[in-house]
Formats: structure tokens, sequence, C-alpha cells
């Protein structure tokens, strides 16, 4: 019984098999070839809520066991489970842990890898009008022995081109709270800012994209940072990437005067 709503069936002699499979025996007992219905086996369902197992992903090194049923929910969530490769200019079918997915990156999607936790990237595009839709670059840091994801995209927001730089952690949530970034762009006296949390590799870049969770810069604007004739994209986008603790440390200590 593979899937958290399975249960056990039998049929008409007794013969038992979990109502997953039963689509997979196109509804006929795999013993006796008889039709299967749908009568219950609880004696099946009462043996699969005895059994305690280790989670599917004990080899990567989840050291949980569980009852049959609470396993199959904990595996859903499992903080062990495979990433599936971050990078977004193509659907990249590669799983794995975070070591396997860097190596994947940069030997296979040749990203760049930078170490440090400052950045300074340009992007140029000679003709930006006829980009409507494109990943452009996939940047990874290390910093901390934790890795970063750095991403800059073109696309339509409510019927109006945009640009967007946002930056996603190699792990799970719970330990991208534990950092914050700032991306800035600028040029011609002015400048936008945008200071978040990175968020987890678990979700996909296009949902972080399409939940706006980044810095957006508008073409125009985008043009106007750019100078010139405002032909030519020329954007420099810098940012930083620090501690939630590192911050906290860093605050002025002001005194309590109430007393």
């Amino acid at each position: 019984m593979s899937h958290v709503n399975a249960h056990g069936l039998m049929c008409h002699n007794g013969h038992t098999l979990c109502s997953t499979c039963k689509g997979r025996v196109h509804n006929r007992c795999p013993t006796c070839r008889q039709e299967l219905g749908d009568i219950r086996c609880l004696a099946l369902e009462k043996v699969a809520e005895s059994l305690e197992l280790p989670c599917r992903y004990y080899s990567l090194g989840c050291p949980e066991i569980f009852p049959y049923y609470s396993k199959l929910k904990h595996e859903t969530v499992c903080n062990f489970r495979p990433y599936n490769c971050p990078y977004a200019g193509s659907e990249c079918s590669i799983v794995g842990d975070i070591p396997r997915l860097v190596t994947h990156l940069r030997d296979d999607h040749k990203v760049d890898m930078h170490s440090g936790n400052t950045f300074n990237h340009r992007y140029v595009k000679s003709n930006p009008r006829e980009v409507e839709n494109a990943t452009w670059m996939l940047t990874v840091f290390n910093y901390l022995g934790q890795y970063f994801c750095l991403h800059f995209e073109a696309f339509q927001l409510h019927n109006a081109p945009v640009y967007m730089a946002f930056l996603r952690f190699m792990g799970d949530e719970s330990e991208a709270q534990n950092y914050s970034y700032s991306l800035e762009v600028g040029g011609n006296g002015r400048k936008l800012i945008w200071e978040g949390t990175p968020r987890s590799i678990r979700d996909s870049h296009r949902k972080v994209r399409d939940s706006h969770d980044g810095l957006i810069i508008q073409r125009n604007m985008a043009l106007f940072f750019s100078g010139g004739d405002k032909k030519e994209l020329k954007l420099r986008v810098t940012g930083r990437i620090w501690k939630e603790q590192e911050k906290s440390d860093a605050a002025p200590c002001i005194p309590n005067m109430s007393s």
C-alpha cells in the first residue's frame, strides 16, 4: 500500500490486495482472476497499521521510524526527501541531495559558481523589447557552507513587461528563514532596493516568480536605469546575503532610559 488513503481489499474468494494495486491489475484478482469488487479487508488494514517501518529516505539520512500510515504522511514532508534541480532554463528531471545538485548545476548546466555573500552582476540585452519571457541567468553562491541561487528573468506582469531578480536557498524552508538578502538596481540618480528572505528550492522558480517575491523592475524603469537612448538594457544588480543573527548582532545597543 503506497498511498496514504490506500485500503485493504479482497475478492469474493478471499484473496487480498490493496486499493492502489486494483487499477494495476485491471480490476481482476491476480490470484484467481475473478472480478474485484469493493470488499474491504479490515484484517489487512489492521496489519498495515501495526507495522513500524523506516522512512523511505533513511538512506539519505532520515532516522525516523513510523507506523505505516504515519510513515506515508511523513514522507510527503520529510526534510531528507530529494530536491528537484533548481535550474530554471529547462524542465530538468534530475533530483538529489544538495551536494549532488550543486555538482549537477556546475557540470551539466554550466552554472557560474561563486563564494561569498555579495554580488555585482550586469545584465545586458541589445534589443530588450524583443524579450517577453526569458530566463537569463542562474548563479550559485556558497556562503557559510550553504548554497543560494540568484535568478534573473523577464516576463509579463498584468500585460506589462518586467524584469525580476530573486534568491532561492538550496535547503528547506526552515533553514531559509535563518537568512536574508538585499538586491539593489539603479541609475541616473535613482535606485530600487529589495530586502527579503530567500525562498527554499522546495518552491519551484515559477512559483516564486508568480508570487512576485523579489525585486521587480518595469521595463521602462529598467531602460531609464540603463541610460543612453533606452534601446539597450544595461542593468547592474548588486546585493548581499546575511545570516539573521549577524544583522541583529550588528544592531546598535540602545540604553533603556525609562528608569
